[in-house]
């Protein structure tokens, strides 16, 4: 394995450039590491709906970058106390959702740091029951990613009051904010350091030995125009930060084990004339493929099954059935399966 470094940069549009250049241009000969923080930012998953994860105006008030992600999940907010890790390799068809295999090297490292850190539920580290770190994934072409948040010094009024929380995500119906669900790793730690000496730490601690010795892969000049260029035309575009979802008549939202599955449909003269899948769930295809299947499909359900034969649900939405999401589009009620 290969650690880049990012040489301190804190724009999340060019951190995230950076990623999906590696990913998708350098040799997966050997896999990488990168590290990186960003300047206050929300980090929208894939499939989201921006403006209903925001707090638009807190977030326009104190300039917050909006940035979308190529991988599923939710919104998070990242400051420069946050530390941001990338595992970067080959997708060897067995991976993808296997949170445990990239989150486990860092979970070892925050316990030699004495921080009782362990994965909880589908993708988060947790230090007992707050979380310290939430984790997503992207495949494409027999190459991934898994990537994740360390909160090490965040400022935690900032998390609960730029990001909207869906009522469907918090279990209780009594208030509960996300402030108290999760934490900074500062709190854990028995000696007290920086976020560089934290980040050196771990470094020392994933590949066995001093940070200066660490094997890398250092971006060429090339490389940076190229990332430089990807920031410009994806990361900084309106159009993939925010996109439009169409007017619709017709919505349902539900929870599953996989994540939340949110869609939007507009029916006319009993068609379907648009459709939008949001959510936070976890999937290697890309949900384009099946709202352009059902588009001017007509909206009922042999139709849509017709339309959807062949396509396995789980591809694109992790551990759900075609039949749980036909039944999410037609608004009947989930039965167990």
């Amino acid at each position: 394995m290969l650690f880049i470094d990012n040489q301190g940069i804190t724009d999340p549009t060019i951190n995230l450039a950076i990623e999906e250049y590696v990913l998708r241009q350098l040799p997966m000969t050997d896999s990488y590491l990168l590290f990186y923080i960003n300047e206050p930012s929300i980090i929208i998953g894939k499939n989201q709906n921006t403006v209903e994860e925001i707090n638009s105006e807190y977030v326009e008030e104190r300039g917050i970058h909006v940035v979308r992600r190529l991988s599923g999940g939710g919104a998070v907010y990242h400051d420069t106390g946050n530390l941001n890790f990338s595992f970067l390799t080959k997708d060897d068809g067995q991976s993808f959702h296997n949170f445990r295999k990239f989150t486990q090297p860092v979970i070892d490292a925050l316990q030699a740091l004495g921080v009782d850190a362990e994965l909880s539920g589908r993708n988060d580290i947790q230090i007992g029951e707050r979380k310290v770190s939430g984790n997503a994934m992207f495949a494409t072409r027999g190459r991934m990613f898994s990537h994740g948040t360390l909160l090490f010094a965040s400022e935690m009024e900032h998390v609960s009051s730029a990001l909207k929380v869906k009522p469907m995500k918090v279990e209780s119906k009594s208030t509960k904010s996300v402030r108290s669900r999760v934490a900074n790793i500062t709190e854990f730690l028995q000696s007290p350091m920086t976020i560089e000496q934290f980040r050196d730490e771990l470094l020392r601690r994933i590949f066995g030995m001093e940070p200066s010795e660490v094997p890398q892969y250092k971006l060429t000049e090339e490389d940076w125009k190229a990332i430089r260029e990807l920031s410009e035309t994806r990361y900084r575009n309106w159009d993939w930060n925010y996109g439009r979802s169409p007017k619709c008549n017709i919505q349902n939202a539900y929870k599953f084990g996989a994540g939340i599955i949110d869609v939007r449909l507009d029916v006319e003269e009993g068609l379907i004339s648009a459709i939008r899948v949001f959510g936070d769930f976890f999937g290697v295809g890309d949900v384009a493929d099946i709202e352009q299947r059902l588009t001017g499909v007509r909206y009922e359900e042999s139709a849509i099954m017709a339309a959807l034969e062949g396509i396995e649900a789980n591809y694109y939405f992790g551990n759900v059935t075609k039949e749980q999401f036909i039944d999410l589009l037609l608004l009947k009620e989930q039965q167990p399966v």
